[in-house]
């Protein structure tokens, strides 16, 4: 009885999600959290006054799901796309369902940071690092330090097979001639455990159960500013990074209004809203927030989504040979 109500909820919350979308000048589907999504559509909107938007939030895993399924019945709702990471729209532009759109704010972003066919563009920088707590007797600077015998059992990460974040960091690094898959050999041997994600390594080190964490940057920074005992480190050889892409989708029927959204996002005024929510915005000559070193002195590692896409699964295997399927 539970599985046919919790069903029929489900029905009836799509039916009302579908009908206020026919209503809505633009149909956003992201991962951002709850309050990050609200400020990015009220932005918007303040740019754009007279354009309706309705939004819908969830991991990009379940995002993805929920768009393919709609696909599948002939019936896609979301106009635009605003999700984790370059490789999940790869695979959207290469099933042909995204819209090309050369938008004019490009000039402001690096290549490497936006698809050359115009398909997808960056809007931020979640890069992936090292934490430490206070306690630790070595201060790490790079990502070999992990592997050292001062680190033996004290070093814990995410887990690529739940974490798309850590999949990402795991394809930049295994994809460096000096790191590889060797590195995560090492790693393993040295005692490093992989589980989970980002949140439980930033509870485990901030609470002196492990000396050493890999996870994203936004996390320990807040923390330590909020008195934590941990730190920070951009690796010397660089960090990896999702970059939450904006992307159009093929069938929209609001393309004006999805382009708009596009343009806003990669604005000096949309990427200002990204900032004050505490992340590093993607466009060039623009601050960081409080508690990051200067743009210029964070060193990105290439990737290469269309790599890193035909490369998944066997990625993921890979790793589950070496660290086992937590």
């Amino acid at each position: 009885m539970k599985t046919l109500l919790s069903a029929f909820t489900a029905l009836v919350a799509f039916g009302a999600l579908t009908a206020s979308a026919h209503t809505a000048d633009l149909v956003l589907y992201t991962s951002q959290p709850n309050e990050d999504a609200q400020a990015t559509v009220d932005g918007f909107k303040a740019a754009n006054p007279g354009i309706t938007v309705e939004w819908v939030r969830d991991g990009t895993t379940k995002i993805m799901a929920k768009l393919m399924a709609e696909i599948e019945a002939g019936n896609p709702v979301a106009d635009v796309l605003l999700i984790s990471d370059t490789v999940t729209l790869e695979r959207l532009k290469q099933d042909k369902r995204l819209l090309a759109y050369q938008s004019p704010e490009a000039k402001a972003y690096d290549g490497s940071l936006y698809d050359a066919d115009g398909y997808y563009y960056s809007t931020k920088l979640i890069t992936t690092g090292i934490m430490y707590n206070t306690q630790a007797s070595m201060k790490p600077t790079s990502w070999k330090d992990l592997v050292k015998p001062e680190a033996k059992g004290l070093v814990t990460m995410p887990s690529p097979l739940t974490s798309g974040a850590a999949l990402i960091h795991a394809q930049t690094l295994t994809g460096d001639a000096s790191l590889g898959w060797d590195y995560y050999r090492a790693l393993k041997a040295n005692g490093a455990t992989a589980s989970g994600g980002n949140g439980a390594v930033l509870k485990s080190v901030a609470t002196g159960e492990k000396a050493y964490g890999v996870v994203v940057d936004y996390m320990p920074i807040r923390e330590k500013a909020k008195g934590a005992p941990v730190e920070f480190v951009f690796p010397a050889e660089g960090v990896s990074a999702v970059t939450e892409p904006v992307a159009i989708m093929g069938g929209t029927k609001h393309a004006d209004a999805a382009k708009k959204f596009v343009d806003y996002v990669l604005s000096a005024k949309g990427q200002e809203g990204f900032l004050k929510l505490g992340y590093i915005p993607a466009r060039n000559g623009m601050p960081v927030p409080a508690g990051f070193p200067a743009r210029e002195t964070i060193k990105l590692m290439p990737l290469n989504a269309s790599e890193a896409l035909k490369n998944t699964d066997k990625d993921l295997k890979t790793f589950s040979e070496i660290f086992g399927s937590n």
